[in-house]
């Protein structure tokens, strides 16, 4: 069966989180590509930024509601998600929109298991590390897709 390492993108482009937004976004329209890892001075991955990232900047605000009880509020939806969704929407730097928690896989992840953390998770750029824990490779939804197309 095949694995992360026989289908990843190995030269793989990488961003530092004090890049600007707009030159992300020229960065993936240019490359043609969905989404970067965001590594620090050293080539460790720090986060991972996408189109959605791009896009969530540019989404109506949700308020949340709020319910007046006994001279107090409450919020019937989490206020967090509000300050979140703020900072993402003024955001200047890749830093600023791209999401630390990053989901990954290893060279030697079985192509089922990448489809299925990548449909599971809802990720669509999954970066490959490598024994170390160093940045080896990226698997995007579409490598996936040429994979199937090539088993035809």
């Amino acid at each position: 069966m095949l694995t992360a390492q026989d289908i990843m993108t190995r030269d793989v482009v990488t961003v530092k989180k004090d890049m600007s937004v707009s030159e992300l976004a020229r960065l993936l329209s240019e490359k043609k590509i969905s989404g970067v890892p965001v590594v620090d001075d050293q080539g460790n991955l720090i986060g991972i930024v996408t189109e959605n990232d791009l896009v969530d900047q540019k989404k109506k605000v949700h308020i949340p509601t709020v319910m007046a009880l006994f001279d107090s509020f409450v919020f019937l939806e989490n206020p967090d998600r509000l300050e979140k969704d703020l900072k993402k929407m003024s955001a200047a730097t890749v830093g600023d929109i791209s999401t630390g928690e990053v989901i990954t896989a290893g060279t030697d992840t079985p192509l089922d298991e990448l489809a299925t953390i990548m449909s599971e998770k809802n990720v669509h750029t999954l970066p490959i590390l490598d024994q170390e824990g160093n940045l080896a490779g990226i698997i995007g939804k579409t490598d996936i897709i040429r994979t199937i197309m090539q088993d035809k």
